[in-house]
């Protein structure tokens, strides 16, 4: 879908669909609704339209436009409509009237700050996504818009068209994300997310360096090895590097994202209902890939490098044993209590290669635990730090973005839940708090680097769509990795 910036009037836009916010008691609607002889004022009387969020009505060959409908929708209260009400309706705008024949559509708005037209570039993006690519259906291609434009009155300043650039590099940044957790096991191996890497690294201008299994073993990754060995699918660590022309500081970004691309737990096998939906526990690689994408357009000045560790953890006669210890690559011992507890075995290795590759600053995304579930539900990432400083700049970074993160405790009594008579520490600890021990068991790779851990788990895949945004891989962590990134020497 092809997005722009349109200054021409909206009564001459020759499109399928003219778009109108309107917000809930709003008395001051827009010369284009007043000419339509009180229709507005008929469906809000009706119960028809009340200008709820997300509400939409639809007027066919309105007077005075050249559009083919008059779209309202509902834009809530207005002395709370914010970017993150703004991506919504766009999104809901482009999921509402793909399947009604409409193949142009523009949004009017009288006047829009940057955060809210780039908020309806990456909504619009993000609403145009399905994950209808395995169906065989032509009519499927039928529903889609081809076009989306945002017409603003007056001329457009260069701060409102660098706004709409990045929201369009942004949003499709998280759709990249989205196809690649949306991609089944049988299509996507870590031999394939390599090719991915390799793919947008070189179409975005990024280094990338592979680890495979070879090199990984000479360095001594195994904890990242152990979980990979029962598969007949090889592992590797994927390596991308950004580096700013003119850099801001010596700070040294580093993301970290799990990439097991199919998990079946292992000999300590997951319930059969809903192992299907393990192909998505990538999520946090592909949110990692997708953020170095937009930051290769958008430029930082702050040095960034992405480590994916990527592995299949499956089952045959090679496979890790539940009580079997490996050494990782800090030369910490680990009693793999569990072998359903895999990813936080390969960041371990991956972290610590990321601190010796000098890291100054790590984020990790993960999904983790089942656990995270339990304690935030499905609205809010589970974020973990060994620094408050940099877990409050990631926060703000999260909020400008529209996610949501919620800190939990990392309390030094957690620790003592992890504790082995065998090894340095268990990979597992126990039933009670198993969001922070596995945090907990993260950090110790992390230490002393400022590091922030962010459960993905519950926020990565939605069970059901939003009048927003399909069912399916939602893309979180994207926009507060770039986001962090693009604002680190202004926090």
């Amino acid at each position: 879908m092809q997005i722009k910036i349109e200054t021409t009037p909206v009564e001459q836009l020759n499109v399928d669909a003219l778009a109108v916010i309107c917000f809930e008691s709003d008395e001051s609607p827009s010369p284009l609704l007043s000419a339509q002889n009180g229709w507005l004022h008929e469906i809000l009387n009706s119960g028809e339209f009340s200008g709820k969020l997300y509400e939409t009505a639809v007027l066919h060959r309105p007077q005075g436009a050249a559009a083919k409908r008059l779209v309202v929708i509902g834009g809530g209260k207005k002395a709370t409509f914010s970017a993150v009400e703004a991506r919504r309706v766009a999104g809901s705008l482009i999921r509402s009237l793909k399947s009604k024949g409409v193949r142009s559509l523009a949004l009017a708005m009288n006047e829009a700050d940057g955060g809210n037209v780039s908020a309806i570039a990456e909504g619009a993006i993000l609403g145009s996504w399905e994950p209808d690519k395995y169906k065989s259906d032509p009519k499927k291609k039928e529903k889609r818009i081809d076009t989306f434009a945002l017409c603003l009155s007056g001329p457009v300043s260069s701060d409102v068209q660098n706004a709409f650039e990045q929201g369009r590099i942004v949003g499709e940044a998280q759709n990249l994300t989205r196809d690649l957790v949306n991609e089944p096991a049988n299509h996507l191996t870590p031999t394939d997310l390599v090719s991915a890497a390799r793919e947008m690294t070189t179409a975005y201008g990024l280094e990338i360096e592979v680890l495979d299994t070879a090199a990984m073993t000479r360095l001594g990754m195994g904890a990242l090895l152990g979980v990979a060995q029962g598969s007949s699918n090889p592992p590797f660590l994927i390596v991308i590097k950004y580096r700013p022309s003119n850099p801001a500081s010596s700070d040294h970004l580093a993301l970290v994202g799990k990439g097991v691309t199919f998990d079946t737990g292992g000999l300590s096998i997951k319930p059969a209902d809903g192992m299907e939906k393990m192909k998505y526990d990538m999520a946090g690689a592909a949110a990692v890939l997708g953020a170095m994408r937009a930051l290769a357009q958008l430029k930082p000045a702050i040095a960034v490098t992405a480590y994916i560790p990527t592995v299949e953890n499956m089952i045959n006669g090679k496979a890790q044993r539940p009580g079997d210890i490996v050494t990782s690559l800090s030369g910490k011992t680990i009693e793999v209590l569990n072998t359903d507890a895999e990813g936080r075995l390969i960041l371990a290795d991956a972290i610590t290669y990321a601190n010796r590759n000098g890291a100054t600053h790590i984020v990790d995304a993960a999904t983790l635990t089942g656990a995270i579930g339990i304690a935030l539900g499905h609205y809010n990432m589970g974020a973990f730090t060994n620094n408050e400083a940099f877990l409050a700049k990631f926060m703000a970074a999260a909020r400008a973005a529209g996610e949501k993160a919620w800190q939990l405790p990392m309390d030094e009594e957690y620790k003592e839940y992890l504790k082995s008579a065998f090894a340095d520490l268990p990979n597992i600890g126990g039933r009670h708090g198993g969001s922070i021990t596995a945090a907990w068991f993260v950090r110790e790779f992390a230490d002393p680097t400022p590091w922030v851990h962010l459960d993905i788990a519950s926020t990565a895949w939605l069970d059901d769509g939003k009048a927003w945004l399909s069912k399916g891989p939602s893309g979180v962590g994207v926009r507060s990795f770039v986001q962090l990134a693009v604002q680190w020497t202004k926090a």
